[in-house]
């Protein structure tokens, strides 16, 4: 058996973090890493102390808010956000350091990556949201949308 690369490592773990999402509608997890360390992990979901939407039930479905749009209407946070959150909490420093996600960024969630000074993403499925290409392209981040080798 192969030792997967760095990034299909990192990759991997981003999808065993999303299993503790709270989300009803999408699981995402997020990593921060830096020289080959994970510095940071986030998953979506509502805030410590808060009900989940296991609970309360979908804010956006009984909105009927359609995916990508009016991020402000949820309850919960984004995996990236709370990953930059919890490594602000502990004081682990991620300027520099690159973000491995399930799901590529939102454009509320790239704004926030760019200024929290992360240099590149590496991401495995798309999400429509042409503000934060453009956002990250003119910050000079590199992007990569993760490939999975063939078997």
């Amino acid at each position: 058996m192969a030792r997967p690369t760095w990034d299909q490592y990192f990759i991997d773990i981003t999808h065993l973090v999303a299993t503790r999402s709270t989300c009803l509608r999408r699981q995402v997890g997020a990593l921060l890493v830096k020289d080959r360390n994970i510095l940071a992990t986030g998953y979506n979901g509502s805030p410590s102390g808060i009900r989940h939407c296991e609970e309360t039930g979908c804010l956006r479905e009984r909105l009927q808010v359609p995916s990508g749009e009016r991020h402000e209407l949820c309850r919960g946070l984004h995996a990236e956000q709370n990953a930059i959150i919890q490594a602000a909490r502990h004081g682990v420093n991620i300027d520099g350091s690159t973000l491995y996600c399930n799901t590529m960024p939102c454009s509320i969630c790239t704004k926030m990556l760019i200024n929290a000074g992360i240099r590149r993403i590496v991401y495995d499925a798309g999400y429509a949201d042409d503000l934060a290409r453009e956002m990250v392209a003119e910050a000079g981040i590199e992007v990569v949308r993760f490939e999975r080798e063939a078997v």
